[in-house]
């Protein structure tokens, strides 16, 4: 839980930029990706990050312009700039309409009472677990992976070091 907006934005550019290099590496052709039938494509699983933003904070009462959930776009870069245009003005809103105390507000989150900095820790790890999922869906695509806590095993390959084997 977050307990300043401070640590949250922080912590949020970090794995927003993460979750930016994921975006941006995806094709047109890899958002057909799946893994299974009846499962998420990596084209839904990128959107549903992209429309998660609006969708969870806009329950806190936050106001801001985002992608909201309507149909997938069949373009790559249509969902990257989604994402980085609700990303930036979803941390925009919080600056200007919250403070720090706004953080201990609590709010209806899908029939529990979480507070908004609970919220904020919730959507970043949300944003974690499904860039988690995309990784293994754009290898299966052929992409190449961006490292995000470290290295990839194609940036290690890149920088000429020994595949690590474990």
């Amino acid at each position: 839980m977050y307990h300043t907006i401070e640590e949250f934005v922080t912590n949020w550019s970090h794995e927003a930029n993460s979750t930016q290099k994921i975006m941006d590496v995806l094709t047109d052709d890899s958002l057909k990706q799946e893994v299974a039938q009846d499962h998420r494509t990596l084209g839904k699983l990128a959107y549903h990050i992209v429309t998660s933003l609006h969708e969870m904070m806009s329950r806190t009462g936050l106001v801001f312009e985002a992608a909201k959930h309507e149909n997938v776009p069949t373009s790559a870069k249509e969902i990257a700039n989604s994402y980085r245009q609700a990303s930036e003005s979803m941390v925009a809103a919080i600056k200007e309409q919250w403070t720090d105390e706004s953080l201990k507000e609590v709010k209806d989150m899908y029939g529990e009472h979480w507070p908004n900095g609970l919220t904020l820790s919730i959507l970043n790890s949300h944003q974690i677990h499904h860039r988690g999922q995309m990784s293994i869906l754009m290898r299966q695509a052929g992409l190449k992976v961006p490292g995000m806590y470290g290295p990839s095993l194609e940036e290690w390959q890149e920088y000429g070091m020994e595949t690590p084997t474990v």
